[in-house]
């Protein structure tokens, strides 16, 4: 690892980013078992404020510092609310942001241990917020972190950045359905049937599918019935900011007519 790595890996195990952050936790639901498959970390403002605002405050140079300040709020959060309640913690990473992936995880692996969260909880979700410049990085970088026990998602599947180029590239252990492909697929015959072409793929390799962004009952319905049993989305339960907060779970969920 280079000087530059170095120091930046430095200047994130100490805490460079300088600013509170605060985590909204969302449920990501097993709508067939009844149970919460895991919680995914949201970054907040102090106050409140979205992950847009607070994002887009972040100049260049802090970006390796943010995101592991993301991470550390994140675990220490969550910990906080009762590790016993937390059957795995979904947190947003920029691959941009990490140079060397051994280096970059010590921080986050320090934080786990001083509040007693188990690592082997812990999956990293890789965001769609920027491009990814170099595709074999990322390769590294997530089969790194699956060689430490940890589980990998790919995000926002299906839009932007995150394509099947991605997948060509690694095998993530979830993949996550972006809502533009979620949005009204109750009502749209394309929309079933690329998730349902992605729900054979991943079938095929192995891969957990969830489905993000649900907000009607017809989206649940129409998800559950192509075989989508992973679900995130205000249908279920938002976000809760500072809580951890419980999913409803609807009824069975209806057949499509075909």
């Amino acid at each position: 690892m280079g000087e530059t790595e170095r120091r930046s890996c430095g200047a994130c195990r100490e805490g460079g980013f300088g600013r509170p952050l605060a985590m909204a936790f969302q449920p990501i639901v097993d709508i067939r078992m009844q149970q919460i498959f895991a919680f995914e970390a949201l970054v907040r403002g102090p106050a409140g404020e979205s992950a847009g605002s607070v994002i887009a405050s972040v100049m260049p140079e802090q970006l390796y510092a943010f995101d592991q300040a993301c991470r550390i709020a994140a675990i220490e959060q969550a910990a906080a609310l009762g590790v016993e309640h937390v059957p795995a913690l979904s947190i947003n990473f920029m691959p941009n942001a990490v140079y060397e992936p051994r280096a970059c995880i010590r921080a986050t692996l320090d934080t786990a241990d001083r509040v007693g969260f188990p690592p082997e909880r812990l999956i990293f979700e890789i965001t769609e917020a920027e491009a990814v410049r170099d595709p074999r990085h990322l390769t590294r970088i997530v089969e790194a972190y699956q060689a430490m026990g940890f589980r990998t998602a790919l995000d926002d599947f299906g839009a932007g950045h995150s394509n099947l180029d991605l997948l060509a590239q690694f095998r993530p252990d979830i993949v996550k359905l972006d809502m533009v492909l979620v949005r009204g697929i109750d009502a749209d015959a394309r929309r079933q049937a690329l998730v349902r072409a992605c729900v054979g793929l991943c079938l095929e390799l192995d891969i957990a599918l969830v489905a993000e962004g649900v907000e009607t009952a017809a989206e649940y319905s129409a998800l559950a019935a192509l075989g989508v049993r992973l679900q995130q989305g205000y249908w279920l339960a938002k976000p809760g900011f500072r809580s951890l907060p419980a999913p409803v779970y609807p009824e069975e969920p209806r057949r499509l007519v075909a």
